[in-house]
């Protein structure tokens, strides 16, 4: 049973914190994997330098280069050294070269899906002496940058150096701790309040409890304790399952703290363990108490308000098309350099290397030994990948005599959108619908300045041809769509249709005609999300959105910063075109 302990300081550290980490993974890498580094400067590379020093002397220190393909990272052919022996001469790859050390991949929130594949399968494969501690460098400026899910599922840190402004000195040396596996243990207690925490802090996956554990006994271990106590687990929340938090645990209030004490015919049946001073919390809410502290508060806050980002899939997701000419280069693939598509030229003599010595033998000795024989299956072409732009197209309600009010709201939140639009590759459009009919009012731009000029006198009242609204939004985005781009639709209303689709007045028509248009949305797959922008929400926004397929937001109060940040936050992640 563990005993209490005094609450957890709230003053967290991130660069301790993550110096910390760094000398757990270089204790035992093949229990944790690795981690996540996010932000740069000097706080970085202090981190590095601290994981350098504290891994084996000797041990391998390999950095991912940004043009890393199958081959060299599995193996394969030596071009040079096949074209000098006549042979097909095999060299090892980065991953078999890194076994029993780490891997530093720099900008790792850009790396490409089937590497990140490779990387987390060599992670699963290696154990033991070979294990591969992966570093990931995480330069994303966005929310939505960031590494593959399926690498941040394998290594145990993410740790955040964006707030870091002031620079410690190193860590102080520690001992050389006992060995991990055979005395640093948690009881049944302890590891019950690490799965309360994990489910409380609602992280889904099993392996952050594994590293959560594999951290409690490290950190027991590298303090010399055969024993892991609470200020271990404390630490393995902090260090694991806070960063991964996605929604708000919550902590008995004051009432529940007080109990009354047991009755006398008890006091004997209770333990001693069970004793706490009065005020002091149980042991599963210090640890929830550790890893609020642990999350930052801009990450508290949207998981209280309920908006955090859907559908991040990590780097690569999202539909995908080929490029011969510009963007990040991919895997050079089998073809022939025509129509604008580049020659892979390396990836091309590698491709008849093997050959060579068969190729020689059938010509005879009518060739030179120095030929070189390169026939058009070996001919490979280069694939770019570049990031797609993306439309946000509003469709304000301006009818009523509310219009004002709603279009300040979106004119604010147009103008805060597309002040990030040079930095995200977006544009905004702009729709508004009143009395019998829909206009555009801005079509999709990236100019503050256009935008501004046409926010400057929107027409409002009338009635609510909410169908004219979503149909004229629907052809946008189907035009913004067929020239490559992401469609992304935000409907502000309350709902209350009272015109119908051809312009006559009537409630029952104009709400079924809504309702189709709304249906269109979710036939196409256009992403959208429905603003609820009525005093009180309505049964009518929520069926809407219903209808659309599209996530149904109520914020009857919102002003600018409130719309733009919902909007934000319901955005799907950047698509990238290839």
């Amino acid at each position: 049973m563990m005993v209490g302990a005094p609450a957890p300081d709230l003053a967290i550290d991130p660069l301790a914190d993550a110096l910390l980490a760094a000398r757990l993974l270089a204790l035992t890498p093949a229990a944790l994997g690795g981690m996540c580094l996010r932000g740069g400067g000097p706080a970085r590379d202090l981190v590095l330098e601290c994981f350098a020093a504290a891994i084996p002397a000797g041990a391998p220190w390999r950095r991912l280069p940004a043009n890393a393909d199958d081959e060299g990272l599995l193996g394969g052919i030596d071009v040079a050294a096949s074209l000098a022996a006549g042979r097909a001469v095999h060299r090892a790859g980065l991953l078999n070269e890194a076994r029993g050390g780490a891997v530093v991949v720099p900008m790792a929130e850009r790396l490409r899906e089937a590497t990140a594949g490779r990387l987390a399968q060599a992670l699963d494969q290696a154990a033991g002496p070979d294990a591969i501690a992966l570093v990931l460098l995480d330069g994303g400026r966005e929310p939505d940058e960031r590494p593959a899910a399926a690498l941040c599922d394998r290594v145990a840190f993410m740790c955040n150096l964006d707030r870091v402004t002031i620079m410690t000195g190193k860590p102080v040396s520690w001992s050389m701790p006992i060995a991990i596996d055979s005395v640093a243990v948690l009881d049944d207690d302890q590891l019950a309040a690490l799965a309360t925490v994990s489910a409380a802090l609602g992280v889904g996956s099993i392996r952050p409890l594994l590293f959560a554990l594999a951290t409690a006994r490290a950190h027991a271990a590298l303090h010399g304790r055969r024993t892991a106590m609470q200020e271990d687990l404390a630490a393995a929340v902090r260090l694991v399952l806070a960063p991964r938090a996605t929604r708000m645990p919550e902590l008995p209030g004051e009432d529940d703290d007080a109990a009354p004490p047991p009755a006398p015919d008890q006091g004997d049946q209770a333990s001693e363990d069970e004793v706490r001073p009065p005020g002091e919390l149980p042991p599963d809410e210090m640890l929830v108490a550790a890893a609020l502290a642990a999350i930052p508060p801009d990450v508290l806050a949207q998981i209280a308000d309920a908006r955090t980002r859907r559908g991040a899939s990590g780097a690569g997701g999202g539909r995908r098309s080929h490029s011969k000419l510009r963007g990040k280069p991919l895997g050079a693939r089998p073809g022939v350099p025509r129509g604008g598509a580049r020659l892979a030229l390396i990836d091309s003599l590698r491709a008849a290397a093997p050959w060579q010595t068969l190729r020689r033998r059938e010509r005879g000795d009518l060739v030179s030994s120095a030929a070189l024989f390169v026939e058009k299956d070996d001919l490979r072409i280069r694939r770019f990948e570049e990031r797609a732009g993306s439309v946000t197209i509003f469709c304000v309600d301006a009818s009523g005599s509310a219009a004002i009010a709603r279009l300040a709201e979106a004119k604010g939140a147009v103008e805060r959108i597309l002040a990030q639009a040079y930095v995200k590759r977006s544009e905004v459009a702009l729709i508004a619908f009143r009395g019998v009919g829909a206009e555009v009012l801005l079509p999709p731009t990236r100019s503050l300045t256009r935008a501004r000029r046409a926010l400057a006198e929107l027409p409002g009242g009338g009635g609510t041809p909410l169908a004219a609204g979503l149909q004229l939004g629907l052809q946008m985005a189907e035009s913004v769509r067929s020239r490559g781009r992401t469609p992304f639709v935000v409907c502000l209303t309350d709902g209350s249709a009272n015109v119908a689709a051809d312009g006559t007045p009537g409630r029952t028509q104009a709400r079924e005609d809504a309702l189709a248009a709304a249906r269109a949305f979710a036939s196409r797959g256009i992403d959208a999300v429905a603003i609820d922008i009525s005093p009180r929400p309505r049964p009518d926004a929520a069926d809407l959105a219903a209808a659309m397929r599209a996530r149904y937001l109520p914020l009857p109060m919102a002003d600018a910063a409130a719309l733009s940040r919902a909007v934000s936050a319901a955005q799907p992640s950047p698509q990238l075109v290839r």
